[in-house]
C-alpha cells in the first residue's frame, strides 16, 4: 500500500528535497536604536502585561511600516499602486538570484551593479529566470546594527553606501521580468543619491508594479543560484510596507 506522502506530490517533494534542505534566515531582528531612514522616528516599546503580574506577557510595539528588514509595496511611492495586502501569496515563494558585488563594495562604498555583473552571473548559471527575486549582495548587512556604520557619512554629512543602478534594474525588470528585488542597505538608491534627496531608482521599481525588500541579511550564506526565497509579512490593509521575514531554502 502506498504511503500517504507518496500519493501527495507536494508532501513527497517535502520529504525528498525540502525537508533536508538548508534554511537560511535573511532577516534582521528589529529593535529600538537600529539603522533606519533618518526621517523616521525610532521604535518605541511598552510592556502592558507581564508573566509575573498577569500570567502572560504582552508588548506594544510602535514603529513605522518601513522598519527593519521590510517589504515595500508599490503604494510606498505610487498613488494607487498595490499595497502590502494586495501582493498575492503566489509572489512569496520565488527563485532567488544573488547578484554579488560585495568585493567591490568593500573597496568602493559608492559602487553599483553593472550590466557586466549580470552578464557574468548568466555566463555561470544561465539566464535569470522570469519571476525571480534578485537580491543585491554588498555585505553591508555585516554593519548591522550600527547606524553610523550603515549610513557611512563623511564630514559633509554625505552618505556612502552602495545601491542599484538604473541600467541593471531596467534589464532585470523589463528584460528578465523578475518579480521583485532586494538589498542589504536602507535604500534602493546609493547614498550619494539619497543624500541629495534623489530616490529615482526606488520610484522606478514601484512604477513597474514590483515590490522590494530592504535591509536584508546573510546573503553571504546563500548560493548565487539554485535557492528559493520564501518571503512573508503581516497583512495591514492598504499598508505601504511592513517588517518581513525572509528565508532562503537551498541545498
Amino acid at each position: 500500500m502506498l504511503q500517504q506522502a507518496d500519493k501527495t506530490p507536494l508532501w513527497s517533494l517535502y520529504n525528498q528535497v525540502l525537508r533536508h534542505a538548508r534554511y537560511t534566515d535573511l532577516t534582521h531582528a528589529f529593535m529600538p536604536g537600529q539603522p533606519h531612514f533618518p526621517a523616521f522616528p525610532d521604535e518605541a516599546r511598552e510592556t502592558l502585561f507581564t508573566v509575573a503580574e498577569h500570567g502572560f506577557e504582552v508588548i506594544r510595539y510602535s514603529h513605522v511600516g518601513q522598519w527593519g528588514t521590510h517589504v515595500d509595496a508599490p503604494s510606498h511611492f505610487i498613488a494607487g499602486g498595490r499595497s502590502v495586502d494586495e501582493i498575492p501569496v503566489t509572489e512569496m515563494l520565488l527563485p532567488l538570484v544573488v547578484l554579488d558585488i560585495s568585493a567591490r563594495a568593500a573597496a568602493d562604498p559608492d559602487t553599483t551593479p553593472t550590466l557586466a555583473d549580470v552578464e557574468g552571473w548568466e555566463a555561470r548559471h544561465g539566464r535569470i529566470p522570469e519571476g525571480a527575486f534578485v537580491a543585491l549582495r554588498t555585505d553591508w548587512s555585516k554593519r548591522w546594527p550600527d547606524p553610523v556604520a550603515v549610513a557611512n557619512k563623511d564630514a559633509a554629512d554625505v552618505a556612502h553606501y552602495p545601491g542599484w543602478s538604473r541600467e541593471v534594474l531596467e534589464l532585470l525588470i523589463e528584460g528578465r521580468k523578475v518579480r521583485a528585488v532586494g538589498h542589504e542597505v536602507t535604500d534602493t538608491d546609493r547614498g550619494l543619491s539619497t543624500s541629495k534627496g534623489d530616490y529615482g531608482l526606488e520610484s522606478y521599481v514601484f512604477s513597474q508594479n514590483r515590490w522590494q525588500v530592504e535591509l536584508m541579511a546573510n546573503l553571504d550564506r546563500v548560493p548565487e543560484a539554485g535557492a528559493l526565497l520564501w518571503a512573508s509579512w503581516p497583512k495591514p490593509l492598504k499598508g505601504s510596507g511592513f517588517p518581513a521575514r525572509l528565508v532562503a531554502i537551498h541545498p
